[in-house]
């Protein structure tokens, strides 16, 4: 077995919480076997072939070429590759310093605990652009760190004492900086007032039902209504009202204890804390994360947290009532009504994806703080032809105590209810240009095979097809009457990722997808203005058997209407493309790379033999023309 600090996170929560066995297999196989040859009809149809009697292509108007590059090839070098017309450069990278007073990135001993909390976090993900009078800023995911990297001026790349986990520890969060635009380059502002760390130490407020709750209270806060930190956040979310949504995802692995024998609640199982932990030590330098000594602190992490990147003096909040899972991103629309609807995906093999409505609406220039404060949270049951329901997630519907506890186990309330298990579900992003909303389905290997971590069954059908699933596919839903608060939907397959040069089945593919296009593992999914979807990829780059043809991971442009999916970007050796923005002219698009060189192999940014680095960068036409 592998180290388990080189396990993935849904590699490592099955080593340490594995799910049941399937009890139900033979259903599970007479069900896939029954669907072949539907299936074969959804290749033969492509991208809007839905999975009924009925079509449903996007309500978008077709054009024959919305595309402004020609699409590049796969690649397996250290570098970023872009179309012919475009350029891109590093903005800003782990371990550059926000402020004069901190020192340079060393690469040598890749910084200390303080310098590492006064500098750029690492592994970015999710990230916006915020504009306010000439200054813009950006804000960002520093979701976690590679230990191997980030400690390896260490023997084995393994921590050596406190100041190793500190560093670890202040390399996550959230990073808010100053940036600028001159003769075609950005770079960042030091010293500007607007820089900020969102480290695992920086107070938040707790909102919504479980603020307050018996579960939230611990010794350090005994009125449960104020939390240090955020860590581990992947996508993001952005308001109307100029706001930032930050979604912590893995948030379990933190948790640990030198007592192995200490006993974990149903509750935490469910939610894969374990006293192992993943490694990362923060219970050797703060007892909060001491699973023996804090039994409650785990529950005050996995939800969506508020943040006002353009005060520096604001206090970020925790708004519980979007649900404690593990989020992937928050996508914000405002209903034809004024309400605030926000959907979201829990990023783990068999979980499920929900929906916020708010109570109150939106009015610009009213009052906002109510509107991810009060309302209601659904999951998602999809059925085999096409249609679809939102289940209310209440006290009577789950059979829980409370609301507050529904926010707080939330994937127990949408078990109870019977959602649909899905295959891991990711990025969300809603189409400006239609009532239609998408979503990435990574991947997942244990589908028809093996129950999700609570025991629902994962069977082979509806928007998740395809037993043991390597590479992902995108669905996409049309709420009815084109309101978003409808507790009814219709959905289809946008596009079901494969590889056509090794495989003629259903593993090859929707007919969207060729060996000109092919990719694995959707992951982030971003529309741009003119309604063109951006599918970044965060899967399998060995470019070998199942993958071979595919190279380095990638960000691809789809177009709604038509289906077509062209490659726009590769990124360097062993990265994840995550996270996407523009500039407020539109004329940059700025693009995250995250862990590259995770495995070794790989020295971008700087390249030669220097320490690999995680890295935001800004990609521009050469004509200095538009870019999404």
């Amino acid at each position: 077995m592998k180290d388990l600090d080189d396990l993935s996170f849904n590699e490592f929560d099955e080593v340490i919480n594995p799910p049941p066995e399937e009890t139900d297999f033979d259903r599970v196989v007479d069900s896939a076997m029954s669907r072949r040859d539907l299936f074969k009809s959804v290749i033969a149809f492509g991208s809007v072939a839905a999975l009924g009697n009925t079509l449903m292509p996007s309500l978008a108007t077709a054009a024959p070429n919305r595309f402004a590059f020609d699409a590049i090839g796969t690649s397996t070098d250290d570098a970023i590759k872009v179309p012919y017309g475009y350029n891109a450069h590093v903005v800003v990278r782990w371990g550059d310093p926000l402020w004069s007073s901190a020192p340079e990135f060393d690469h040598a001993s890749r910084g200390t605990g303080a310098s590492q909390a006064k500098a750029m976090g690492d592994n970015n993900d999710g990230m916006e652009v915020y504009a306010h009078g000439d200054k813009t800023v950006l804000i960002c995911n520093n979701e976690y760190c590679n230990r191997s990297v980030i400690w390896g001026n260490r023997e084995g790349g393994k921590a050596t004492g406190a100041d190793d986990y500190l560093k670890g520890m202040n390399a996550h969060g959230l990073t808010a900086v100053e940036i600028v635009e001159k003769d075609g380059q950005w770079t960042i502002v030091k010293d500007s007032s607007y820089n900020r760390r969102f480290t695992p130490d920086v107070a938040m407020e707790i909102t919504g039902p479980a603020a307050g709750h018996d579960l939230m209270k611990t010794a350090a806060d005994p009125a449960g209504k104020e939390v240090l930190g955020t860590f581990n956040n992947c996508g993001n979310g952005s308001t109307p009202w100029g706001t930032y949504l930050a979604c912590e995802e893995n948030f379990n692995g933190y948790f640990a204890t030198a007592d192995q024998e200490h006993k974990m609640s149903p509750e935490m199982k469910r939610y894969g804390v374990s006293p192992k932990g993943r490694g990362y030590g923060w219970h050797e330098i703060d007892p909060r994360f001491d699973l023996a000594k804090e039994a409650n602190e785990a529950n005050r992490h996995g939800y969506v947290t508020e943040v006002n990147a353009l005060d520096p003096k604001s206090k970020p909040k925790k708004r519980t009532a979007l649900g404690r899972f593990k989020h992937e991103n928050a996508e914000v629309v405002v209903n034809g009504d004024g309400r605030i609807v926000v959907y979201m995906g829990d990023d783990e093999r068999g979980e499920f994806l929900y929906r916020y409505v708010s109570n109150g609406v939106y009015a610009p220039g009213g009052e906002t703080d109510s509107l991810l404060e009060d309302g209601k949270l659904y999951v998602a049951k999809f059925s085999d032809s096409g249609g679809g329901i939102w289940l209310e997630l209440t006290p009577k519907s789950t059979g829980m105590a409370s609301m507050a506890e529904i926010c707080i186990h939330t994937r127990i309330a949408a078990s109870a209810v019977g959602a649909t298990t899905m295959d891991r579900p990711e990025w969300v992003s809603a189409n400006p240009k239609a009532a239609e909303i998408y979503c990435c389905l990574t991947n997942n290997k244990n589908r028809g095979k093996k129950t999700n971590a609570g025991g629902d069954e994962t069977p082979v059908g509806g928007p998740n097809p395809r037993e043991a699933n390597k590479y992902g596919q995108i669905v996409r839903w049309r709420p009815s009457n084109a309101d978003h608060t409808s507790d009814t939907f219709e959905w289809d397959l946008y596009v079901l990722a494969g590889n056509p040069s090794v495989h003629k089945d259903i593993r090859g593919g929707s007919k969207n997808v060729n060996e000109g296009n092919m990719f694995n593992s959707p992951d982030g999914l971003k529309f741009d203005s003119n309604g063109l979807l951006w599918i970044q990829t965060d899967g399998n780059y060995s470019n070998e058997k199942d993958f071979a043809g595919q190279g380095n991971n990638q960000m691809l442009a789809g177009d709604p209407a038509t289906g077509e999916i062209r490659r726009f970007l590769t990124g360097p050796k062993q990265c994840e493309i995550t996270g996407l923005t523009w500039s407020p002219d539109r004329r940059t698009m700025f693009v995250g790379v995250q862990h590259p060189g995770e495995r070794g192999e790989g020295h971008w940014p700087d390249g030669g033999e220097l320490t690999p680095r995680s890295a935001i960068i800004a990609v521009r036409r050469d004509d200095g023309g538009l870019v999404g």
